[in-house]
This record gives C-alpha cells, structure tokens and sequence, in this order.
C-alpha cells in the first residue's frame, strides 16, 4: 500500500526551498484532494504540527456579497487542519475528519492566511483529536475561526 502521507512528507522536505517548490507542492495537494484544489491553496509554511497556508482572493471563491465564501473559508480551515496534523503522524497511521466548524467573524476580502498549530499523537492508536484553525486577512484581523476533528487509527 503506498502511504500517501509519507510521499506529501517526502517530497515538502525535499521541494520546499527550491525556486517554484512550495507552489508545486501545494498544486500537488490540490491533486491528492481535488475538493481542496478548487480554492487553489498555497501552502506557505508546514512542518509537524503546524501549517500556514494562504488563498488568494478572486471570482472563483467570492459569494454574490463581494467577500470570500463561507464554503471556501472552510475548506481552507480544513485543508490548514489536515496539513498540521498529518504531517506530523507516525508511520503506518490514517486520518479522517469526522467533525468541522467555523466561526465567522468578519467578512472575508483579499488574501488570507490560515494558521494551524496542534499536537499530532505519537502512535496510531484509535482516538480522536480536536485543532483550531484560526484565518486572518491582509491586515491580521481574525476573520474565522475553525475546529477540526480527525480521527486517528492505524492502516
């Protein structure tokens, strides 16, 4: 079975910091998860336990208000969760998320950072862990704020 999330470990540490890496990464991503791909994220930062990862404002994720939409802030949350928190898994462990929610707090305009700092569990024991996602605009106001659960066991 090919462990999906050690080729996405392998090829970050290895891509990362050449010219156009971090944009190919995060294109790959996009492919993995092809729902995530719609929003275009770019990972910025991502290492165990923590993510950042931006998503430019244009038509393609904006509601009928001019502002980014409430589905397209979720799946950034989501896709911020689930980088942090599978990057730093052991081996031979699977996730799924089984729970999201968000709170909006300001309109959503122009570039946006979602932020994730958790504490993956060390083994693959059955268990189920909760992270925040916090996302904010050009400007550092918060503009949601967002909690993933994922289930851990192993393969």
């Amino acid at each position: 079975m090919i462990d999906t999330l050690q080729i996405l470990r392998d090829t970050w540490d290895r891509m990362r910091d050449l010219p156009g890496g971090r944009r190919a990464l995060s294109k790959f991503v996009g492919t993995m998860a092809p729902y995530t791909g719609t929003i275009s994220p770019e990972i910025l930062e991502l290492e165990r336990g923590f993510s950042r990862v931006q998503m430019k404002d244009r038509r393609g994720v904006r509601n009928h208000l001019k502002s980014i939409h409430a589905v397209a802030l979720m799946n950034l949350a989501e896709a911020a969760s689930g980088l942090a928190f599978v990057y730093g898994l052991p081996p031979q462990t699977r996730a799924i998320l089984t729970g999201l929610s968000i709170d909006y707090l300001k309109k959503a305009r122009g570039t946006l950072v979602a932020e994730c700092t958790c504490d993956p569990p060390a083994t693959n024991q059955r268990q189920e862990v909760e992270i925040e996602v916090i996302t904010r605009d050009a400007s550092g106001e918060i503009v949601t704020r967002a909690r993933a659960k994922w289930l851990v066991g192993p393969l």
